[in-house]
């Protein structure tokens, strides 16, 4: 059932962060380590996403682009209060502050969604280390379009990388072909 999938995905992401924590605590050295997750469970009828941090999962469904998941971050935040304009953020020595992350402290907050699939809805799942580089949501569409799918991650990282590239780059795409002809 769609409650016990999410308090699956939900369960698997706090006890990742319960992981981490607990070799923080172990290992000084690894203090206040933490990490961003993006999760993504397709079924044939149904998607379903656990989400924390900064890191993104995009759905592009007949040419149009939605960003799924909201960043945690500091600047989020504080451009949603109205506290700093979008200009001002982007000069912000705050821009990577993530107001929640899996594993800095023993639990953690996990954002869960479910929605139906469509065939040939495609996914992309990065890290900020490429979404920061968008300009715009739709570009995601125009990139994917400009080539095959399968090459489509690296055209990700390589227009990140020509952008400044400062951070780490993740890139996967995902398609739904056939939906109609699976059985449940």
């Amino acid at each position: 059932s769609r409650n016990f999938i999410l308090a699956l995905i939900e369960h698997a992401v706090r006890q990742a962060g319960r992981d981490i924590h607990a070799m923080a605590e172990d290992d000084i050295s690894k203090r206040g380590m933490g990490t961003t997750v993006s999760l993504l469970l397709l079924t044939p009828k149904r998607g379903y996403i656990a989400h924390v941090g900064d890191s993104r999962v995009y759905l592009i469904r007949q040419k149009e682009v939605f960003q799924l998941t909201e960043d945690h971050s500091l600047i989020r935040e504080l451009i949603k209060s109205k506290k700093l304009s979008p200009e001002e953020a982007e000069a912000s020595p705050y821009r990577n502050a993530l107001t929640r992350a899996v594993g800095v402290y023993a639990d953690v907050e996990v954002d869960l969604l479910d929605f139906e699939v469509a065939d040939e809805d495609c996914f992309l799942l990065c890290s900020d280390g490429l979404s920061n580089y968008f300009e715009g949501d739709q570009e995601v569409q125009q990139i994917l379009s400009e080539g095959s799918l399968e090459s489509a991650p690296q055209r990700f990282v390589e227009i990140a990388n020509a952008r400044g590239g400062k951070d780490n780059i993740t890139s996967l795409v995902v398609e739904v072909k056939n939906r109609g002809t699976r059985a449940d």
